[in-house]
């Protein structure tokens, strides 16, 4: 048959749920990348790229030469620049359902309880820092607070940070339905911050979600406003719902929506 020898191009359905497997990854990558810093350095990578397909179809010797030694070596280089993102992407796929039913979290009780603590706070202009620890474990953070375990309520979260108190000037860390230590100290962004007035709470907020896939929800004492920070970006502003819905499980779509435009605060 005439049509014999292109046989190996019509694909089976290995191939094809090989392809949906690859475009899932991809999609799923680019996702995930969306309103991040490894955004902005994979979209330069790939700028290289084609500068240097664009020298060597012009015969640019000496820049092809000199950008081949870059992505020769350049593969050390980006598992260097890409760690907190390749860790945080690595911990962020095995948080799934299942994982969350065997450990016996409850993400909807935890996402009650701190949004409603975090709405009292705003409403008496109480300064707060509350970690909602992922995958990544922040143990040694426990020892420059004071360990707890207590069951995370609304009403046990406004006591800690009620001011004065011996624990309301350092951050409350829950694992799971319980919260595991309070008064901690967090490490502070070291990556320069656009805006000038985020006070040492926000800065805090944003070096441990840089460090770590946690979801740090934020009180501002000076205006009051609720702050997410996740993934090394500063959402400022929320609402109420929106920290429910993050810390539910899922990103808000107004969070994305800000993240993608820009309205966010980035490093």
């Amino acid at each position: 048959m005439p049509f014999e020898q292109f046989r190996y191009l019509i694909p089976n359905w290995l191939d094809l749920l090989e392809i949906l497997v690859v475009a899932y990854a991809i999609y799923y990558l680019l996702m995930y990348l969306v309103g991040s810093r490894a955004l902005q350095i994979l979209i330069g990578l790939v700028s290289l790229g084609l500068i240097y397909f664009i020298a060597e179809a012009l015969r640019l010797n000496m820049i092809a030469t000199l950008l081949g030694l870059v992505f020769t070596y350049g593969a050390f280089a980006a598992i260097v620049l890409f760690q907190p993102e390749l860790r945080q992407a690595l911990a962020h796929l095995g948080r799934t359902r299942a994982i969350r039913f065997f450990t016996g979290a409850s993400p909807s009780v935890v996402a009650d309880a701190v949004t409603d603590a975090a709405e009292r706070l705003s409403r008496t202009g109480t300064g707060a820092l509350v970690v909602v620890e992922g995958e990544i474990s922040l143990t040694n953070y426990l020892e420059t607070g004071t360990a707890i375990s207590a069951t995370v309520s609304a009403d046990l979260l406004a006591t800690i940070f009620t001011p004065y108190s011996p624990l309301h000037d350092g951050a409350v860390i829950i694992r799971g339905s319980d919260i595991i230590g309070a008064g901690c100290v967090l490490p502070l962004t070291q990556y320069p911050v656009e805006d000038r007035s985020l006070g040492t709470r926000h800065r805090a907020a944003l070096g441990l979600s840089d460090e770590s896939d946690a979801i740090v929800v934020v009180v501002s004492e000076e205006t009051s406003k609720i702050s997410i920070a996740m993934r090394g970006i500063l959402h400022r502003g929320v609402s109420p719902q929106q920290v429910r819905e993050v810390l539910s499980g899922g990103e808000h779509p107004v969070l994305a929506r800000s993240a993608s435009a820009g309205e966010a605060s980035t490093l």
